[in-house]
């Protein structure tokens, strides 16, 4: 009897450990605990005289075994230490330093340079945004493309009419997909929450994973689907 109790309060505990965790990690934690749990049943077993029930145990769950590991094995490899912590990718220009999270699509920022240097985008007001976008305008391209595609996200459309600059320029410009110059292989991880020596496949489904979430025809940015895009081919050249 105490023993059952054990092994209920340990798989309620195991339990509520796998829901608090994140759905990319929940593969790999659910591989620890079975075997964690396949070495403690074979211990068991040879001290009770009784390993011959494992091997007709083995038998009976073998194609079953078959289906599910290499699932698993699979969830744990895209869970591994190739994938960023947190889960997210980081886009850089000259005045703005921008984060995406993977799992929400939520963006974050901060401003790297100018009047407003050291400040976190979420702090800042409306009036506060224009001025930012002004001068990002004024002085880098890519950094006004950026800073449109945060307020897009965050605001929708309603930003736009607070803006004073010609509104046809500024979609065209936002539109393109140029960007000022190549992204070096460290830019191109960071675009794609990825760690050096990530493998081909990975990168590609980085980039999937991503382009499902921010390309243009789901209401996503050509400004970040094109450095997206950039970073699969420069890490694939």
């Amino acid at each position: 009897m105490p023993l059952t109790l054990l092994v209920i309060l340990l798989s309620i505990v195991a339990w509520l450990w796998l829901r608090s965790l994140p759905p990319s990690q929940r593969n790999p934690a659910i591989l620890k605990l079975a075997l964690i749990v396949g070495i403690a049943i074979v211990v068991v077993l040879a001290v009770t005289g009784r390993l011959h029930f494992l091997f007709v145990l083995l038998a009976f769950l073998y194609p079953l075994l078959r289906r599910l590991l290499p699932s698993l094995l699979k969830g744990g490899m895209a869970g591994s230490a190739n994938a960023r912590a947190g889960n997210q990718s980081h886009v850089s220009s000259d005045i703005l330093e921008m984060s995406l999270d993977h799992d929400s699509g939520a963006m974050s920022g901060k401003i790297l340079k100018g009047p407003m240097a050291g400040r976190e985008l979420a702090d800042l007001g409306e009036s506060e945004f224009i001025e930012l976008l002004q001068h990002c305008r004024a002085h880098d391209e890519d950094s006004a493309r950026l800073l449109e595609t945060y307020l897009d996200r965050r605001f929708g459309d309603s930003w736009r009419a607070d803006d004073e600059a010609d509104g046809r320029q500024s979609g065209d410009r936002g539109q393109s997909g140029n960007t000022s110059g190549p992204l070096t292989e460290s830019e191109a991880l960071d675009i794609l929450g990825l760690e050096p020596g990530a493998s081909r496949e990975e990168i590609i489904q980085a980039h999937r994973g991503m382009m499902q979430k921010v390309h243009p025809d789901h209401g996503g940015s050509n400004y970040l689907a094109a450095r997206i895009n950039e970073a699969k081919e420069c890490l694939l050249s």
